[in-house]
């Protein structure tokens, strides 16, 4: 398939995880792109075998509720992130997941300081090193109860307070159309603090086409008219029997 090449493809690893990671790259090169999302270092040998590009880096997080916004998991998290900061550097990437974690009571404003408080540790070496340490945006609403980074407001709050270049939010278009709606407003007046976008049809997280609300040709002349030039990585669970044909529907879809 011949892409236009306004927007850097890319997928997300789980999705299509019964899918041999070699055989996944074999097909995202066929389908005309480069970049696999969310692989960790075990992993990058195989992507660097088929020339594919690691396009945001996981596997320094604990888990998706226990994050940067509970001090106890500090000594943990800056460990284990300043490892993974050297190697994503080494390897000759330059993006790394993190998350907030769940509230489990806890109030927005405390969060958001035990976050920078946290993150300001890593983000030195993150600035040497030339990582940005992403914080991925989940809806609380479906499928992540309780997580504290539910919003862009809040998400944004934060990113001001770190104040490093090397700090910035994942927008996941799935998980705000769910929490908060206005994606095209959103991304238009706060592309500047977005580094990194995911896909996902809404309801349901499946195909990005007809069958759901959002229309993602519109949201992602959105994201090309704001010059941004880093990547966009399908992230939906596919529902159609031929898997990578869903994949490279999806594609199409988003290549404006």
């Amino acid at each position: 398939m011949k892409l236009k090449g306004n927007i850097n493809h890319s997928v997300c690893r789980w999705c299509y995880g019964d899918i041999p990671l070699e055989d996944l790259c074999i097909a995202v090169k066929k389908i005309g792109f480069s970049a696999i999302d969310l692989v960790g270092p075990a992993d990058w040998p195989v992507l660097q075998k088929h020339g594919i590009f690691s396009s945001m880096c996981n596997g320094a997080e604990i888990s998706l509720t226990k994050g940067w916004n509970h001090t106890e998991y500090h000594p943990t998290l800056i460990k284990s992130y300043t490892e993974h900061i050297d190697l994503v550097s080494k390897a000759g990437y330059k993006n790394l997941i993190c998350f907030s974690g769940n509230r489990e009571g806890m109030d927005d404003e405390t969060g958001i300081k035990n976050c920078v408080d946290g993150l300001k540790q890593i983000l030195g070496q993150a600035e040497k090193q030339g990582v940005i340490i992403q914080m991925e945006l989940l809806n609380s609403k479906v499928n992540h109860k309780d997580q504290m980074c539910d919003n862009t407001k809040w998400g944004i709050e934060l990113v001001k307070r770190v104040g490093s270049e090397n700090f910035k939010l994942l927008y996941d278009i799935y998980h705000m159309q769910i929490d908060e709606g206005d994606v095209i407003r959103t991304i238009t007046d706060s592309h500047q603090y977005f580094g990194h976008y995911h896909t996902g049809g809404v309801p349901g997280r499946h195909e990005i086409d007809e069958t759901q609300e959002l229309y993602y040709p519109a949201i992602m002349r959105a994201i090309v008219a704001t010059g941004f030039k880093d990547y966009v990585a399908q992230e939906f669970v596919p529902s159609w029997p031929d898997k990578l044909k869903a994949l490279k529907e999806g594609v199409k879809i988003c290549d404006v």
